[in-house]
């Protein structure tokens, strides 16, 4: 099965500068969810009706097979610049919406086998909903086939009060929906070619239409504005959390965790409320990440501890601890049973086994050897105003509190720095290194 997606529109009441299908909604691009679950049901090529602000879209979706719509002249038109690509698969034709981010996988994988298992021309997924103002009406016979598609302004008082209405995703015989495409045609109000039109003219033509009908109606909302992304989001961000859950994850309080669809976390890993936790972030087994903790794109190993801490594009090692109120930026390691403490800031940087840097410390572009002790307030100057420098700190030293190290420096193994000290050479193994003015105690003058 092929799929073709529908991304062409303008979106004008999302209010934006970015074309709607790229807003993300729990992490993820709108598009690219809808993408994503494509993959899922199985389908093996997509073709993507781009239009507005494509350019945009590109840069987000990477490389798609795309076919730009120039005049967005409905959604039947948006199909038929597929034709070509249609008739070359000669496959069923899966189509969709790349604002409708909610459909889920399975409920296309059933859509798909009713449509073989039926040898239908064409399968249209329809909702049972409380509410169906708006929607075009499913009109069935006796024998649960649609012989009708009847829209609101058109339904007569009877009609509307039908329950299952048309969701608008299809799965067509590749040959049924070419021909019907070449018979819609555009007298109506708007001088455009709509998809709907298709399953009037299968009907007509005796082609075997059905609906597979869900009763999830959150499965069929579509996004046009911000308040309908913040909806969208939501209920991608539940649907997580209960995954999440159910692989084992323990969360304190699922309303308040904030967990994108990417991320991976371990059984029995405990989540407290007000976390945040982004992008492709993997997160072990038997971890805590305690409240106002941000994780983004980072690797978290097993039997971590975490607290109120911002973690960006880094890697924890095994039984690692990080905070209250650290900083861990891009390209930090922390080693196994590493500790990085209170109001202490990592950048690009390798804390090997057991280092420790407690409280009040920089460290950039460093190297630091097994067991080292880092003291409070200790600050590596890695940049001249012009290049960074690399601070290299061999195991088992021991920087005493308020250190400045001035890169590029080495430091090696068994080394102590005295407190205060600014040190602008090396240091060699087994030395201590005074860099600090000599105190000197004067009798007090008396008045």
């Amino acid at each position: 099965m092929i799929s073709v997606i529908l991304a062409a529109g303008k979106g004008t009441r999302m209010k934006s500068e970015l074309p709607k299908v790229i807003h993300k909604v729990n992490g993820v691009p709108m598009l690219q969810k809808v993408s994503d679950v494509l993959e899922k049901t199985g389908v093996h090529k997509k073709i993507f009706i781009l239009g507005h602000m494509k350019e945009k879209v590109l840069s987000v979706m990477g490389d798609i097979d795309y076919i730009e719509q120039d005049e967005q002249l409905g959604t039947g038109h948006a199909v038929l610049i597929a034709k070509d690509e249609i008739l070359k698969s000669k496959d069923n034709v899966l189509i969709t919406y790349g604002d409708s981010p909610l459909i889920k996988a399975e409920t296309l994988r059933k859509m798909e086998e009713k449509f073989l298992k039926d040898s239908l021309d064409c399968i249209l997924l329809s909702c049972e909903v409380n509410d169906p103002f708006g929607y075009g009406r499913i009109i069935l016979n006796e024998k649960e086939q649609i012989i009708d598609i009847i829209e609101e302004k058109e339904a007569s008082d009877e009609i509307k009060e039908i329950k299952e209405i048309n969701v608008g995703v299809y799965i067509f015989r590749y040959d049924s929906l070419v021909d019907a495409l070449d018979k819609i045609d555009n007298k109506n109000e708007k001088g455009e070619y709509y998809l709907p039109d298709a399953i009037k003219i299968l009907v007509n033509g005796g082609g075997k239409v059905e609906s597979y009908k869900i009763f999830d109606e959150t499965e069929i909302l579509g996004v046009n504005s911000k308040a309908q992304l913040a909806i969208a989001g939501r209920i991608l961000k539940n649907r997580k959390n209960e995954e999440l859950m159910d692989e084992g994850v323990i969360l304190i309080d699922p309303e308040t965790s904030y967990i994108e669809d990417n991320v991976e976390i371990g059984q029995d890993t405990v989540i407290y409320p007000s976390t945040v936790i982004q992008g492709k972030t993997k997160i072990g087994n038997n971890c805590i990440i305690y409240s106002n903790t941000r994780i983004i794109d980072s690797n978290i190993g097993n039997n971590i501890t975490i607290e109120a801490s911002l973690v960006e594009e880094t890697v924890v090692e095994d039984y690692a601890t990080v905070g209250p109120f650290a900083h861990l930026r891009p390209k930090t390691v922390l080693k196994e049973r590493a500790h990085v403490g209170n109001f202490v800031e990592v950048k690009n940087s390798v804390l090997e086994k057991g280092v420790k840097a407690g409280h009040l410390t920089y460290i950039g572009d460093a190297e630091i050897g097994q067991n080292t002790n880092i003291g409070a307030g200790t600050i590596t100057c890695n940049y001249d105003g012009q290049k960074k420098h690399k601070v290299k700190i061999g195991e088992d030293s021991f920087i005493g509190s308020d250190s400045i190290i001035v890169a590029p420096v080495n430091i090696g193994k068994n080394a102590v720095t005295a407190a205060g000290s600014v040190i602008t050479e090396d240091v060699n193994d087994n030395q201590i290194a005074f860099g600090r003015a000599r105190q000197i105690n004067k009798e007090r003058g008396k008045d």
